[in-house]
């Protein structure tokens, strides 16, 4: 199963590359959870993820790795019941001759045996849209920081 959500951010490529990398926009990705960076190794970092899902504590670690300016992939550590595989990407493309930037989130997953896909399927597109409207929140909010420091 794979599902995608894109929006458009005010902001220059470069700028959003520059964010993309920072551990905030990692921790941002999960809202309404408590995020940490565990590891930071080269171009890869592991996060951890403590979260509250259908009346159950849960702790998710996912690895992210930055490949080129622009796009991340990340992968869930699945061993819990529900993923055989969790994967994503994030990839940011220069719009509007530079000044703007397309962000495009994608989510590819495959239960474990037993465990029907369509079962998972609306908590999966939940999980990407509030992973997009975080990261377009943390680009327009940190673009909001910027002007204000630059009038001040």
């Amino acid at each position: 199963m794979r599902l995608e959500k894109s929006f458009r951010a005010a902001r220059s490529f470069e700028d959003a590359v520059l964010l993309i990398q920072d551990d905030s926009a990692l921790i941002e990705l999960f809202p309404n959870a408590e995020t940490t960076i565990l590891e930071k190794r080269g171009k890869k970092k592991t996060t951890q993820t403590r979260y509250r899902a259908l009346g159950r504590d849960g702790v998710a670690t996912f690895h992210f790795e930055f490949l080129r300016p622009g796009v991340v992939r990340f992968e869930k550590v699945c061993d819990g019941r529900v993923w055989g595989e969790l994967r994503g990407e994030v990839c940011l493309q220069s719009a509007s001759g530079g000044e703007e930037t397309d962000v495009t989130i994608a989510l590819e997953g495959r239960t474990k045996a037993f465990i029907p896909e369509f079962t998972i399927r609306l908590p999966m597109q939940e999980q990407i849209d509030e992973m997009t409207a975080a990261l377009q929140s943390y680009l327009e909010e940190t673009l909001f920081v910027e002007e204000e420091n630059e009038s001040a």
